[in-house]
């Protein structure tokens, strides 16, 4: 854990660190956060965000989510870049609904990938019930990763329910040899299909099918693709996505179009934490094997609603041997790199943070006192000076 440090002109003559649990006096039993590497805090953007996917591009990481607003009101999607996953800046309005004529309604979900030097953005529209409805996934398009995002087709990509596949919730994915494949799906339902050389159109598998059903036990939506060492990693949400039980679980495949055998859970809500943890992407840190879960959860407490989501990420581990998926640990931290105070209240003095401090700005001569309080599900974390 990082020590609060301060220059010479400041005086922090005493931290004290409490660890509550939901506000009682009651010792925390879950693991202490920790810095093995360079976190940012969760939430890791302010604002409320759901449905994250990651790309790394041009030497920053992407985060593109929804905007966790009511539903008709999703009109817009915003992304957050990053050089080192602590300090992100907003990019506010990459894709806007209008720029498409066929969206009616909201836009959720967003995939990003570039090829050719290009960017592609794909997202849901309109929450299509029936084939007798426009809507569908989307695809915009854009000469940089910060858009803007303009129609690519027209039309949706995939506007029809296949093999009972809501046509929402979309992932894409490049293969080693060069193959691009949609994975999408919503109402308990997912398939793949093979995107040609030029994203924005479906290609077809050798036995001349355009969609493949690959739905595992307990589906629901939130689709993801990995491949790492070989092997394919198909992630999905579980449950309501409005509810406490959402959750994430996973598959392992040796191919991209399956077959996929759930294996668990391996992301859901902790009573110490937060609830509603789901719809996730994954990161990883490029020459590395260091990956992030990127997801939404809702904090806990009375009049928390279904779109007081928020974005937060915590490591991916992996077994060695078979490769399999370890629990995720959700985390709550504040290790001060990001410049900011988001989440902390001043209640005495005058604080700041940067570089790895929380520091109280108190007269070289002495005198003054501070206190600053992070309250957390987690705990509460204190900081004082005198």
């Amino acid at each position: 854990m990082k020590t609060a440090t301060a220059p010479s002109y400041l005086l922090l003559l005493s931290v004290l660190l409490l660890l509550l649990l939901t506000s009682t006096l009651t010792t925390a039993t879950h693991h202490p956060p920790d810095f093995a590497t360079s976190e940012a805090g969760n939430p890791f953007v302010d604002g409320l965000y759901a449905d994250p996917d990651h790309e790394f591009y041009d030497n920053e990481h992407w985060v593109y989510p929804t905007s966790s607003l009511p539903y008709d009101q999703q009109t817009y999607l915003d992304a957050f870049s990053s050089p080192d996953l602590v300090h992100w800046t907003r990019h506010r309005n990459v894709l806007v609904a209008s720029d498409f004529s066929w969206v009616r309604r909201a836009i959720w979900a967003p995939a990003p990938i570039a090829r050719h030097g290009r960017y592609y953005l794909y997202f849901g529209a309109n929450d299509i019930q029936s084939d007798a409805e426009l809507g569908g996934i989307g695809v915009g398009v854009a000469d940089r990763p910060g858009g803007p995002y303009r129609d690519a087709i027209g039309r949706p990509l995939i506007g029809r329910y296949v093999h009972g596949a809501q046509p929402i919730d979309q992932d894409v994915f490049v293969d080693d040899d060069g193959q691009a494949y949609i994975y999408y799906g919503g109402h308990g339902h997912a398939n793949v299909a093979k995107l040609n050389d030029d994203m924005t159109s479906l290609g077809a598998f050798d036995d001349g099918t355009v969609f493949r059903e690959i739905t595992p036990d307990r589906y629901v939506e939130g689709i993801q693709m990995l491949k790492r060492n070989g092997t394919y990693y198909l992630f999905w949400s579980e449950g309501g996505w409005g509810g406490p039980d959402y959750a994430v679980s996973y598959a392992m495949s040796a191919s991209p179009t399956g077959p996929f055998a759930r294996l668990g859970k391996i992301l859901q809500q902790d009573a110490a934490v937060a609830t509603g943890s789901g719809h996730n992407g994954v990161m990883r840190v490029p020459g590395s094997d260091t990956y992030y879960i990127v997801y939404h959860r809702r904090p806990l407490g009375d009049g928390v609603g279904a779109n007081d989501r928020h974005l937060a990420y915590d490591r991916l581990r992996f077994r060695r041997g078979d490769g399999t998926i370890l629990p995720v640990r959700m985390l709550v931290h504040d290790n001060f790199d990001d410049g900011n105070m988001l989440g902390w209240t001043v209640h005495e003095g005058t604080w700041d943070a940067a570089s790895g401090a929380l520091a109280a700005m108190l007269p070289p001569s002495g005198g003054g006192s501070g206190s600053a309080l992070l309250h957390t599900d987690f705990g509460d974390v204190a900081f004082a000076a005198d």
